[in-house]
């Protein structure tokens, strides 16, 4: 299948101390990709090498089948980090048509969109308050807003599901199911396990600085996900 993002030799260091090792990966067209590690495992800062939000000591990044991450790929891809810095006095909606405007798009077109996205993250109500109102798990679901609101061919998602119910998590699930149904890709992270199972075609494990696990079908792991993470660690640890 096409490869839409592939990683070779990825390595990088911080503060003199090596962090990656020669990380290799590959993600295909139009699948759900789980990026899973225990903590400490640098899979952030593996995101934004990808994205050369921060620079690798080596690497070989293939990333909408351009070799390099040009003007062009950038307009279709988006990044919903961890941790959300937003405007906290703009309203939900207003920050959303801030966010839109980079992408140079019609008054009419913006109007519909954003009320589009607002549906889906269940924020209707709440669209003309200040983000400095919401809660934790309400600018979660905007910050994921805007994450699509280019319609992305390829969305990065670190831990998009932190600080939500299970309401919640079943709304975001739903939503990146749609999201792969009109031709997304989608490589995220998230210490959830079951939320993975539910979703995810392939995973990928990184410990201790390297791959151990590299594009997992998640159908062909023949028990629960949990036990397979705890035996891939322990293996890695052994040798």
């Amino acid at each position: 299948m096409d490869k839409i993002l592939e990683l070779k030799n990825i390595s990088k260091k911080l503060a003199k101390k090596q962090i990656l090792f020669n990380v290799n990966l590959s993600v295909n067209v139009w699948e759900i990709y789980w990026f899973l590690w225990p903590n400490w495992a640098w899979k952030t800062t593996t995101m934004k090498c990808i994205m050369w939000l921060i620079k690798p000591e080596s690497w070989e990044i293939k990333i909408l089948w351009e070799n390099w991450l040009n003007i062009e790929a950038k307009k279709q891809i988006w990044f919903m980090p961890e941790n959300t810095y937003l405007y906290k006095y703009l309203t939900g909606r207003e920050f959303l048509k801030f966010n839109w405007a980079f992408f140079n798009i019609n008054e009419k077109e913006l109007e519909k969109r954003t009320n589009d996205l607002l549906k889906k993250v269940w924020l209707e109500d709440s669209a003309n308050k200040y983000l400095h109102t919401y809660s934790k798990w309400m600018l979660q679901r905007i910050w994921l807003a805007q994450s699509i609101i280019n319609k992305p061919k390829l969305l990065f998602l670190d831990e998009p599901m932190s600080w939500l119910d299970p309401i919640w998590r079943k709304m975001v699930k739903d939503l990146l199911i749609e999201l792969k149904k009109d031709w997304t890709t989608i490589f995220f992270n998230t210490h959830i396990l079951a939320d993975v199972e539910s979703i995810c075609d392939k995973i990928s494990i990184i410990h201790k600085w390297h791959i151990i696990v590299d594009s997992k079908e998640v159908s062909s792991i023949s028990w629960w996900l949990e036990n397979f993470f705890i035996e891939e660690i322990s293996k890695s640890e052994i040798k």
